[in-house]
C-alpha cells in the first residue's frame, strides 16, 4: 500500500475526517511541490510510506495526551508535525524551520486541512521561546548539537506516559551518536511497529529532558 490506505492499517482506530484530511496530503504536497520543492520529486509517489507514516512512529511509541505541547524542530514541509497534528487534535504543535518558504507550506497544508492546532514560524529553533512538553524532529543534525538547541525548552509540567523530552526519528547505529551526550536514552525499532522495508534501520530515539 503506498496511499492513504495505509495509515487505516495502522491506525484502525482513526476518525473518517482524519481518514479525509490523510487523503488530502499527497494532492496538497504534490501541488505545492510543483511551486516550492519541498519533498524530493522522487518521494512524492512514497509520500504515505517514507514522510506521514515515518512521521507517525513517534504516535506508536507515546500517545500524546489533550493538552500536551509539542516543538517540531526543522520541519521542512511538515514532518512529523503535520501528520501527527492530524492524529492529535487536541495537541499543540508548532513547527519551526529556518527556510521561510517551507514554512509557508506548512502553514498553508494546515489551513487546507482544517488544522487548527498547528502554528507553522520561520526561526532558528535556538531562537523560539516557550515551553513544550516534547520535541519532535527528523534527524535534522547530531544529537548533541541539537540538544543544545532545544535543552531550556521544556515544560516541568509532566502528564504523559513518558517523562516529558525529546522523540527524534533517526537511522542506523547511534550508540556513538547518542553517547556523546553522556545522557540515557532509549531506542525503539519502527519495524517492530511497521512492515515495510523502508523501516529496517529507521528508529525513534527517546531522551528524558531531566535526569
Amino acid at each position: 500500500m503506498s496511499n492513504a490506505a495505509i495509515i487505516q492499517h495502522y491506525f484502525p482506530e482513526i476518525t473518517s475526517k482524519q481518514k479525509q484530511q490523510f487523503e488530502q496530503l499527497k494532492p496538497l504536497y504534490e501541488e505545492w511541490n510543483a511551486q516550492i520543492n519541498v519533498i524530493s520529486r522522487k518521494d512524492i509517489d512514497a509520500l504515505y510510506i517514507k514522510h506521514v507514516l515515518h512521521s507517525m512512529a513517534i504516535a506508536k511509541v507515546l500517545c500524546f495526551k489533550p493538552g500536551t505541547k509539542v516543538l517540531d524542530v526543522g520541519t521542512g514541509g511538515g514532518f512529523p508535525g503535520i501528520p501527527l497534528a492530524i492524529l492529535f487534535p487536541e495537541v499543540e504543535f508548532h513547527l519551526v524551520d529556518s527556510i521561510g518558504k517551507k514554512i509557508k507550506v506548512v502553514n498553508a497544508v494546515a489551513e487546507s486541512l482544517g488544522l487548527t492546532n498547528v502554528t507553522g514560524t520561520h526561526a532558528r529553533a535556538e531562537k523560539v521561546k516557550g515551553d513544550y512538553h516534547f520535541v519532535v524532529s527528523r534527524a535534522v543534525t547530531r544529537i548533541k548539537p541539537f540538544w543544545a538547541w532545544i535543552r531550556n525548552k521544556f515544560s516541568t509540567d509532566q502528564f504523559n506516559e513518558l517523562k516529558n523530552g525529546i522523540l527524534y526519528l533517526k537511522g542506523g547505529d547511534l550508540n556513538e551518536e547518542m553517547n556523546e551526550l553522556k545522557r540515557p536514552w532509549q531506542e525503539f525499532l519502527i519495524q517492530d511497529f511497521f512492515e515495510e522495508d523502508f523501516f529496517e534501520t529507521k528508529k525513534v530515539i527517546y531522551l528524558s529532558a531531566r535526569l
